[in-house]
């Protein structure tokens, strides 16, 4: 029997895209769903984000034991979890997008405006850039990947950093803890790299 991929829809995810990359790199029975019983009994969960972290936040709060759910599935049961881009950053204690706003605190940090180093780099960061892997998490290796973001997870904790890009310095690429993985790259646009990741995703047993 297939394993049961839970991608979470709150409105709030480039759905479609991410749904075909799973299908792409491997994965047979994929439900885009906004029902916590099935995220809860998934296999594998991903959570897809685009927009402000402030709204996606409030829109996943908005499914009705969404967020206990997934809670119960990663953290209880451990089933292995991909955040993307915003689903990432929602990973963290807070983002300062828009006010201070609470995250999922699952991987302590904060997520902050990018401020390069060099004035001539323009924010958003946008395009393809590096993926540069700590060595703290197998699943993440060197190449490039797409990126679309103007606000960056500053991990309070180096252990959960799992790989870097550059833009004007040092910026997360990846995050990782048990079997929590968030990525700020969108494998879906990502091309061959990006499905070699999700391959990898979807073969790994933490």
């Amino acid at each position: 029997m297939p394993e049961r991929i839970a991608l979470v829809d709150y409105g709030a995810g480039n759905l479609k895209s991410v749904e075909n990359a799973l299908r792409a790199a491997g994965a047979e029975a994929v439900a885009v769903t906004a029902d916590p019983a099935v995220v809860r009994e998934a296999d594998r969960i991903v959570l897809p984000g685009v927009g402000a972290f402030a709204a996606c936040m409030g829109a996943l709060s908005a499914i009705d034991g969404m967020i206990a759910a997934m809670d119960e599935a990663v953290r209880g049961r451990g089933r292995p979890f991909l955040g993307v881009c915003v689903g990432m950053q929602l990973l963290a204690d807070a983002g300062e997008e828009h006010g201070r706003h609470p995250g999922l605190g699952w991987i302590g940090g904060t997520v902050s405006v990018l401020n390069p180093a060099d004035p001539a780099l323009k924010v958003p960061h946008m395009g393809w850039n590096d993926v540069r892997p700590t060595g703290r998490c197998g699943l993440i290796e060197p190449g490039e990947a797409y990126y679309l973001h103007s606000f960056a997870f500053d991990v309070a904790d180096e252990a959960h950093l799992a790989a870097t890009t550059d833009h004007g310095g040092p910026v997360t690429a990846a995050v990782a803890r048990d079997t929590i993985l968030g990525v700020q790259f969108h494998p879906e646009k990502s091309q061959a790299y990006g499905l070699a990741f999700l391959s990898r995703f979807l073969a790994w047993k933490p």
